[in-house]
This record gives C-alpha cells, structure tokens and sequence, in this order.
C-alpha cells in the first residue's frame, strides 16, 4: 500500500488505542463513544466486538493472557475477552469531568493511563502508572493526556496534550517507573491539527495523528518532522505498528466530530486505514500484572 487505504470501515464514534498481537495477527482497538472493544482478525478478516457500561479509554494486553483496560471509573483486569472485569484500581477523581483515555505499557510491563479533564479550564489530565497492584502519579499537567510513547532503548518517554498542541518528552528511568526532566518535544502550529495518539518504531521516530489534521506525521527524534501521510478523514486518532513484517501502519479516525460536509468528503471516516511504511514498528509491551 504506498497511499493510505480503509482496511475496515468500522464506521466508528471514536476509534482509538490501536494495539496489534502479532501472534495472531489481530487488530485491537476501542471506541470510547460507543463503551465498545472490539478485534479485528486481519486473517480471518472477521470482527469481535464487545460493550461495555462505560467508556474506555485504553488497554494492554497481558502476558498471561487477558487484558488491562482503563475506563471512566477505574482500571480493570479481565483474563479474556468475554472475561467479567476485575477492578485492579477504582477512580479518585472526579467522574463527572475526568476519564481515562490514552496509555500502553513500558518495557517492564507497568500499565501507563492517562486521564482527560472534560471542562479543560485546569491542568487537572494525570498520568498514571500501574504496577503489582499499586498505582503512582506520573504527571499531572495536562488538559488531555494522549500520544504515550516509549523509545527503542526505554530511556525517553513521549507524552502530549492534544488541545495544547504540545508533545512533552521525559527522562525515563526503565528500572524504577520514574519519570523526570519533562521538556517540550515538538509543539504545533494552531490551526493545522493537534497531536493525538502515537507510537514510536523500531528507529526511535514518534509517529503521531494529528487530529483535525488529515494526517499522520513522522518526527525524528531530534523533533524534525521527516514524513508527512495523509489520511482520508478529518480526524486520525491513533497509529499502530503491525502486519506480518510490522511495516504496516494503522490509522484510527473518529467519524461523530465530522461535519456533513466532511462525511461528504470523508465518507469512510470512523474506519480504520492502514499504509506499507519504509521502517519497522516496535512489538507492544504486554502488562506484566
């Protein structure tokens, strides 16, 4: 694929959180909107799909099996897909103006979940980090937590606020979950899309989707924007690294934020695109417990 192409026209409210398993070649991903999880069989070509009471944000599979997923209420845990959900840690904010929304796992398998604060009148977004049934407070600056990236070596940590148009790089300390040092990375332009979700490949470049912004844009680690990648809808959430080679890049798009006139032009928007790129992504850390 040298242009970008709907593998799945999920027709969704907000697809997010692409996650791939290369053992057996599903996509996963949610949409937020509809309380919905769903895996995309890319063999099979067959969907699975399954609601919730509420929201989720985002999840990482486990190395025992299973997932961990963070919703509005809390952080859960279920050992399979149909699994009943086990609370692993139970909200303290406040529900009403805040749910979680972004996040992946380290190298360690320690959960990362970021939290979106609704008013966007405060700082009050949050990082938090899940580890051996213990929960620690990252970051807490932030209108919309998004864009949760690791580097190859573990050592930086990417993390923005979309409305902001600001993506921060850390000092990651692997060893201990810490991390330090927070500076900006790359801040954009008004006007010209936000950056949302991100994943970085095998070279240390951070992928982002800029939503609103048509695109997907590769930026080196240094903070040059190398690639640019149309989408063709207005909203490109997310990317994820996968296929049999993981030189495929998934896109996931949000269709309810479009205007008619843009579903007009966009008529697949909610779906789920994918292009062959030149490098290689990395494999998704799985949630160690």
């Amino acid at each position: 694929m040298t242009t970008m192409q709907c593998v799945l026209d999920a027709q969704a409210k907000l697809a997010e959180c692409p996650r791939w398993d290369e053992t057996t070649q599903t996509l996963y991903f949610v949409d937020i909107d509809s309380f919905k999880l769903h895996a995309y069989n890319t063999q099979s070509e067959t969907l699975s799909s399954r609601t919730f009471d509420e929201e989720i944000g985002c999840f990482s599979l486990s190395k025992n099996g299973g997932f961990i997923a963070a919703f509005r209420s809390g952080v859960y845990t279920f050992p399979d897909f149909e699994a009943p959900l086990e609370p692993y840690w139970l909200a303290t904010y406040d529900q009403k103006t805040t749910r979680f929304n972004d996040g992946r796992c380290d190298a360690k398998g320690r959960f990362l979940a970021g939290t979106m604060y609704s008013p966007k009148d405060a700082f009050k977004g949050a990082l938090h980090q899940f580890s051996q049934g213990q929960e620690k407070l990252i970051d807490q600056a932030a209108w919309t937590s998004n864009g949760l990236a690791f580097s190859p070596d573990s050592k930086t940590m990417y993390y923005s606020d979309t409305p902001n148009h600001v993506v921060y790089q850390f000092d990651y300390d692997l060893e201990t979950g810490s991390a330090t040092n927070k500076r900006v990375f790359i801040e954009f332009p008004r006007g010209n899309g936000r950056p949302d979700g991100a994943a970085v490949d095998a070279e240390g470049n951070y992928w982002s989707a800029l939503y609103q912004g048509q695109r997907v844009v590769k930026i080196s680690p240094e903070g040059n924007i190398l690639e640019e990648y149309p989408v063709p809808a207005t909203y490109p959430t997310m990317v994820a690294f996968g296929g049999k080679d993981m030189s495929t890049l998934f896109v996931t798009t949000c269709r309810s934020a479009q205007t008619e006139e843009e579903l007009e032009e966009f008529p697949q928007a909610g779906g789920i695109f994918a292009i062959t790129v030149n490098t290689k992504g990395q494999h998704e850390a799985k949630f160690a417990g």
